[in-house]
């Protein structure tokens, strides 16, 4: 025990004495300074959201949305009237079952939850089909767009640019904003004529 504490004791002297040793040790040569790196020269902010606006966004984008949704208006409108047709049959069902016979309520019953069924299917498959088209379309106009945008930054000498739609900003100057310059260049450099069908 008394071999512990004696280790201990050296070991701490010894620490001690290099701290003092560094503290008053004659300076040497001046260690070079590293300077902090300096921050971007030119920041910008930019609204992706905006790109898809009916009225102010990118024209090929609104194009290539606007045929998606027309291609797959006619499915919209079969369920809807499915749905309005379940919404009948259940309050049919729910007007006559006290005066109707009950196995001929079970049977409108069945029936109802038949279609139901056809509904949901119907809808999950329109929405994979909606999705799947919408990749098809919208990815290949999404990495033009990112690239013009990054040729576009380039030339105008901004060194960060920061999407609005994907990272919180507490505040930025509306000066910053290039949403307008930018989709106004690239609805001239891209018309809307090479749209993809």
């Amino acid at each position: 025990m008394k071999v512990f504490r004696v280790i201990a004791a050296l070991a701490a002297i010894s620490a001690f004495a290099i701290l003092v040793q560094t503290q008053t040790r004659p300076a040497g040569p001046a260690a070079p300074q590293v300077r902090p790196a300096s921050g971007p020269a030119n920041v910008a902010v930019i609204d992706s959201a905006a790109f898809s606006d009916d009225k102010t966004g990118i024209t090929r984008v609104m194009n290539a949305m606007k045929q998606i949704e027309t291609k797959f208006q006619p499915l919209r409108t079969e369920i809807r009237g499915m749905r309005d047709r379940l919404t009948t049959m259940r309050a049919d069902i729910q007007k006559k079952q006290s005066i109707q016979d009950p196995k001929m309520t079970q049977q409108q019953a069945e029936e109802a939850d038949r279609l139901e069924v056809q509904i949901k299917r119907k809808a999950e498959d329109a929405q994979a089909s909606y999705q799947k088209e919408s990749l098809a379309v919208l990815d290949p106009m999404q990495k033009e767009i990112g690239e013009a945008l990054t040729a576009y930054a380039q030339s105008k000498g901004i060194s960060l640019l920061i999407d609005l739609n994907r990272v919180p900003v507490i505040y930025s100057a509306p000066s910053l904003d290039i949403t307008k310059e930018f989709i106004a260049e690239y609805n001239r450099t891209h018309p809307a004529t090479g749209a993809r069908p």
